[in-house]
């Protein structure tokens, strides 16, 4: 069983930052993408942003030059810093493992997330 982990959710004023962090085991950092996705009460999960192994990153329109994701294979860890964090940020934000392209069989982990809230 694979367990992803996310920590450093919380509450935070309009303008403010949080930086979320993911640990999980070193078979899944060594070659999955991660993401970070979120989903806020009444919608859809969505993705937030992803990285791969290789280090190329992509984000959700909402977020793009605000939240930075990266990862330190070396501690099996992936993050996401929040910038100018605004209400409609608030959601629980999950951590995702997500086998790459090539893999015979297509596997998916996520963590059981952290809530994020964004008011004054």
């Amino acid at each position: 069983q694979v367990q992803l982990v996310e920590s450093g959710g919380g509450l935070v004023q309009p303008g403010g930052s949080l930086r979320l962090s993911c640990a999980g085991p070193e078979s899944i950092f060594s070659i999955y993408t991660m993401g970070w996705y979120r989903q806020a009460p009444g919608k859809q999960r969505e993705l937030v942003g992803a990285i791969t192994i290789g280090g190329n990153t992509n984000y959700a329109d909402s977020v793009k030059g605000r939240f930075t994701i990266s990862r330190d294979n070396a501690k099996n860890m992936v993050y996401l810093q929040m910038n100018s964090l605004q209400p409609e940020d608030t959601a629980v934000y999950y951590c995702n493992a997500q086998s790459p392209p090539w893999s015979i069989i297509t596997t998916s982990y996520w963590g059981q997330g952290t809530q994020v809230t964004v008011s004054s």
